[in-house]
């Protein structure tokens, strides 16, 4: 059984995950201090098991060509938001410039002060799955990630990282910050994959 059960809609419920409650907010929570940003000397890098490693100044990112992608969120301490409009850079574009080596199965999320998150190269690759600095037609604010977040709809919030400073690609999963700490590898919303304990053998981590 979730951890709420109140009743909603019939045109809602079906986007809310079990044990998830809607807010109207959205909640700030990350860990550590925010970093301060300078658009001269930021940099994304895209490296590991890739046939062409590259960087890209912010300029050079906010070139690229863009999408707004219309997708819910759903927090692993139990809250969802609806009906968010994202703007950035598909995670595909990404892809096909760096081409990954057939062993890279990973994709690990390099952010400012060390923290990472990790997912599956096959859960990285939906459409919807963006870089994005812009949420309802507005830039991020630095608490939710600004100058640049990954999101990655399908999954619990932790992995929509914060402060992304590169993508990292490897033949095995190297849990992140939240996972070393007993979170779950794959945060699937739907399936409540809030834990490490609750993860079956397709988690292939690292010790």
């Amino acid at each position: 059984m979730g951890l709420f059960t109140k009743s909603y809609p019939p045109e809602i419920a079906p986007r809310i995950p079990p044990g998830q409650r809607l807010v109207k907010t959205w909640p700030v929570l990350h860990y550590g201090p925010i970093p301060n940003f300078d658009g001269k000397t930021w940099d994304l890098e895209v490296s590991g098991l890739v046939e062409h490693p590259f960087r890209l100044t912010y300029e050079e990112l906010r070139a690229l060509p863009t999408v707004t992608v219309d997708a819910d969120m759903h927090c692993v301490t139990g809250w969802t938001t609806l009906d968010n409009t994202w703007e950035g850079v598909p995670f595909r574009t990404i892809l096909e410039r760096a081409q990954p080596a057939p062993e890279a199965k990973w994709v690990i999320a390099e952010c400012s002060y060390g923290y990472t998150s990790e997912l599956s190269l096959e859960a990285m690759s939906d459409d919807d799955v963006l870089l994005a600095w812009r949420n309802h037609g507005e830039d991020l604010t630095a608490e939710h990630g600004w100058p640049l977040r990954l999101v990655v709809p399908k999954r619990y919030a932790w992995k929509s990282a914060k402060w992304l400073t590169g993508l990292r690609f490897s033949d095995t999963n190297e849990r992140g910050f939240w996972e070393v700490r007993g979170y779950h590898v794959h945060a699937e919303p739907f399936a409540e994959e809030r834990y490490s304990y609750q993860e079956g053998p397709r988690a292939e981590f690292q010790p």
